[in-house]
């Protein structure tokens, strides 16, 4: 299946169904009264995420969601059917915003999470309720209101605990087929990963973490160069980087530190956020080497970039080094988790929401012909 994680769309709630002017007619029941019944909702439509999902491919075909509207309200005072919400699955880690101003609506980040992203118009009101002691036969009533209308632009972002960065051929690719059952596809030439790969690492009992490959970078990328910035989204919910190096380009002009700066170059490009991330330098092709080599080598790499952080010597192709990075990532990530803030109860979440709502007028005060 193609991989789409950007896709335009509109969605179109259903308007609500106006209220009915009817009055009462039955034999030997002389001035029955008004009994116009009200309109039914209009369909409202949500997101919901769905975790048998991967890609936004299907909104590339169908862009136009529409909701069903509310029906009419009928005689004897029978209120009109209201429409059927819509329901649009789309993959966990999806992002929805406004297309025009940009403004984030919500985030899916949970299976089975709905979003409300156009909501169905109010009913109309019928004649029925409009009677009073001092109206007898009203002939009032209230046309539905229309449903909200949006155009949004929906981002798949991956849900992953570590990201892979580096230049193409670096081995992220080897690296991730190493430690995980993920099989991306590996070659001798660059490019070869032309879209975001997600591997589940295994650490032990009950103890995993998901790591995400996303393509090389190369110099100008944030200006489009190669395949651009525009999968380093997916890097942006990490908890942290490992920046693949290519220790096996020692000897030729552009060494490693150059390598590592231009990928800086381009996560400041994209954003501070990305590039001040917690970011560990991994070492790759060290079995290319001579261990004299190498040494030299490392030791001029973190000279020359006055790197502080942690520093990991491995190779991808054989697996050497990599079961200490993965247990080292596997400790950073449960104490990062551990120090983590305590998300409110879902008790107190709902009696904050509550509140919050207590204090805005309910739709039928708002819409309810005498006030």
């Amino acid at each position: 299946m193609k991989f789409v994680d950007e896709a335009l769309i509109r969605v179109e709630a259903g308007d609500g169904g106006s209220g009915c002017v009817s009055f009462r007619r039955e034999k030997y029941i002389p001035k029955g009264g008004p009994d116009g019944g009200d309109g039914g909702d209009g369909g409202s439509i949500y997101l919901v995420a769905d975790n048998s999902l991967n890609t936004l491919v299907d909104f590339r075909y169908q862009r136009l969601h529409r909701a069903e509207r509310g029906h009419k309200g009928m005689g004897r005072e029978m209120r009109g059917r209201s429409g059927r919400d819509l329901r649009l699955s789309v993959p966990v880690g999806t992002r929805v915003l406004e297309r025009e101003t940009g403004e984030l609506i919500g985030e899916l980040l949970e299976p089975d999470q709905s979003l409300l992203v156009a909501q169905g118009g109010f009913h109309g009101i019928g004649n029925a309720r409009y009677k009073s002691s001092t109206n007898r036969a009203p002939r009032q009533f209230t046309p539905g209101s229309p449903g909200e209308r949006r155009d949004l632009q929906l981002e798949l972002v991956l849900l992953a605990d570590v990201g892979l960065l580096g230049l193409p051929n670096a081995g992220k690719s080897s690296l991730i087929r190493q430690v995980s059952s993920a099989r991306p596809k590996v070659a001798d030439y660059p490019f070869t990963t032309l879209h975001p790969n997600l591997g589940v690492v295994r650490a032990g009992h009950d103890r995993s973490f998901v790591v995400a490959d996303i393509p090389g970078l190369i110099e100008g990328a944030a200006d489009g160069a190669g395949l651009g910035i525009q999968f380093l989204k997916h890097l942006s919910r990490t908890s942290l980087l490992l920046h693949l190096v290519d220790m096996a380009t020692l000897d030729q002009p552009e060494e490693p530190a150059e390598q590592v700066r231009k990928i800086e170059t381009e996560l400041a490009s994209f954003g501070r956020d990305l590039l001040e991330k917690e970011r560990w330098l991994v070492l790759n092709k060290t079995d290319l080497l001579d261990p004299k080599d190498y040494q030299t080598g490392r030791a001029r790499l973190l000279e020359r970039l006055a790197w502080q952080g942690p520093v990991f010597g491995i190779s991808a192709l054989t697996g050497q080094g990599t079961a200490e990075l993965v247990s080292c990532l596997m400790r950073r990530l449960e104490a990062l988790k551990a120090a983590a803030p305590v998300p409110a109860p879902p008790e107190q979440a709902g009696a904050m929401r509550s509140a919050a709502h207590a204090s805005e007028p309910s739709r039928e005060a708002a819409w309810h012909p005498l006030g």
